[in-house]
C-alpha cells in the first residue's frame, strides 16, 4: 500500500508544480495586459491550506499506517477522471487559467469546455480531489479536516471572484 501510496502522492505533487510553472507563465503574460489581481489577502492562505494538505496527507497515510479501504479503486478511478477533467478545465482557459484572481478588465468571459455548464468547475474538481485522495488511503482525519477548510476557502474565494468577473468583463453577459 506505501508503495502505491507514494506514487501516487508523487505525482500528484509534481502535477500540482507543473500547474504553478504555468500558473507563472499565464501570470506574467495576462500581467503584461494589464490584468488586475483580486482576493490577494487570501492566496496566502489558499497556498498555505493546500500545502497542509500535503503535508497532512502523508503524514495520516504514512505514520499511522492506513490501509487501502475496499473501494480504493473506484475512488481511484473517480481521482483519475477529475485529472481529465482538470486538464480539459486548464486548457479551455488556455492563457487566462491560474491560481490567482487575475481579471483582464474588458475581456470576454470563457465560456466554453466544461465553463459551458458550470461556473467554476476548476472549484468542483479540487473539491473533489480533497475528499477522494485521502478516502483512497483512508486518511479520515485529512479529509474531514480540509473539506471543512476547502469550504471555507470557497465561501470567501468565489463571491471575490463573481464580483470581479461582474465589474471588469462581460460576465453578466455571459452567465445570465
Amino acid at each position: 500500500m506505501n508503495s502505491l501510496f507514494l506514487f501516487v502522492f508523487t505525482i500528484v505533487v509534481i502535477q500540482r508544480l507543473v500547474e504553478l510553472v504555468i500558473a507563472q507563465r499565464n501570470e506574467n503574460w495576462i500581467r503584461s495586459q494589464g490584468a488586475i489581481e483580486v482576493g490577494a489577502s487570501h492566496y496566502k492562505w489558499m497556498v498555505l491550506m493546500h500545502t497542509a494538505f500535503f503535508v497532512s496527507l502523508l503524514t495520516e497515510v504514512l505514520f499511522f499506517n492506513r490501509y487501502l479501504p475496499a473501494l480504493w479503486s473506484v475512488l481511484l478511478a473517480i481521482f483519475l477522471v477529475m485529472q481529465v477533467l482538470r486538464v480539459w478545465c486548464l486548457s479551455s482557459l488556455g492563457r487566462f487559467w491560474n491560481t490567482k484572481i487575475l481579471i483582464l478588465p474588458g475581456a470576454d468571459v470563457q465560456k466554453k469546455g466544461p465553463y459551458k455548464w458550470i461556473r467554476h468547475p476548476n472549484y468542483v474538481i479540487v473539491t473533489t480531489e480533497l475528499l477522494v485522495l485521502p478516502l483512497m488511503f483512508s486518511a479520515y482525519f485529512t479529509a474531514g479536516l480540509f473539506c471543512i477548510l476547502n469550504i471555507w476557502m470557497l465561501s470567501v474565494r468565489i463571491p471575490a471572484e463573481e464580483k470581479a468577473l461582474r465589474e471588469l468583463t462581460n460576465y453578466n453577459e455571459v452567465f445570465r
